[in-house]
């Protein structure tokens, strides 16, 4: 793409700290899961948080929804949640004679899918599905969803019963991987001082309209990227394919949901062109759980992000004329 659209202001730049300032106020301490998940968003694309309950996965989702004015719908995934209860089904009005449409959970600009690994593989499939697609197909009619339409899927790492991993295919839909992680001591001693007396998420403002969300996304839609920043980008990809240690490697799904992070983190921080920097500042979270390590590799204790470390110190950075 030809740098014929420029980011000569910083309008989109003071709106994104705006909505990452509205954030922090309830989800402290995290201002990098914050800002990735934001670049997700801006992307158009879709977050997995695996993550220990309690961290703060749902509120952080809530928070997205109030600053960025998004409809807002969320469903706890269990083993009885059927593919209707995500698409919606119609049912017979004896009154007209017709068929009447009843929208499922996914009508709406955030899903969130708590604990979606709960669910049966068959209500996963027909998420991931309408995620891809960004509409819903329900006898023989297809609707389409609100734009932007984004979800934030959870997974408990922590307890095997009940569950079902998602599989590799569907796992490779999500755009980033984060990880909360517990807070430290500092961020804990504010958490507990911001829950007394009163309820943080009420003082989060709607900081943009959804109007703001989709110009935001065609912005960084004409970010430039240079070749040397494509080169390096699948230099990147083709080790992770060609890696000794690595049994799956990054998919072409991949690879361009690293570009359009890369070009988001660009426009972020008030560029117009992508350079190194922001492609290694997303890499690991766009890559790791498209990875699968064979068996040498778990014999020896190596783990993935170790694995991905190492090749981004192998492979030479180019050089860029800003």
């Amino acid at each position: 793409m030809s740098r014929n659209v420029k980011i000569t202001n910083n309008s989109t730049v003071l709106k994104i700290r705006s909505i990452m300032h509205e954030i922090k106020k309830v989800v402290i301490g995290k201002d990098e899961v914050i800002a990735k998940t934001l670049l997700a968003i801006i992307s158009k694309g879709h977050i997995l948080i695996e993550d220990i309950p309690g961290v703060g996965k749902t509120t952080l989702a809530l928070a997205f929804s109030k600053a960025l004015s998004l409809n807002y719908h969320r469903m706890q995934f269990t083993p009885d949640v059927l593919p209707t209860d995500v698409t919606g089904f119609t049912i017979f009005n004896k009154n007209t004679g017709n068929f009447d449409y009843k929208p499922g959970v996914v009508m709406c600009n955030l899903f969130l899918a708590d604990e979606v690994n709960r669910t049966s593989s068959k209500t996963q499939s027909a998420l991931l599905e309408v995620m891809e697609e960004s509409k819903v197909t329900v006898d023989g009619i297809t609707r389409e969803l609100p734009n932007p339409f984004i979800v934030i899927a959870t997974q408990n790492p922590i307890g095997s019963i009940g569950t079902q991993m998602l599989p590799e295919s569907q796992l490779d839909r999500f755009t980033v991987k984060l990880s909360m992680g517990y807070p430290d001591i500092n961020s804990e001693i504010n958490i507990i001082k911001s829950k007394q007396n009163n309820n943080p998420m009420s003082q989060i403002n709607s900081i943009i309209s959804i109007d703001d969300i989709l110009y935001m996304q065609y912005l960084a839609d004409c970010v430039y990227i240079d070749d040397k920043i494509y080169l390096y980008i699948a230099r990147l990809v083709e080790a992770t394919r060609n890696h000794p240690l690595i049994k799956l490697g990054v998919s072409p799904r991949g690879t361009i949901a690293l570009t359009s992070m890369a070009k988001s983190s660009a426009l972020m921080r008030g560029r117009d062109f992508v350079i190194p920097d922001d492609v290694t500042f997303i890499f690991k979270d766009v890559v790791e759980h498209r990875i699968l390590l064979n068996s040498k590799a778990r014999i020896n204790d190596v783990t993935v992000q170790s694995m991905l470390s190492e090749i981004i110190n192998n492979i030479p950075v180019p050089e860029i004329s800003i």
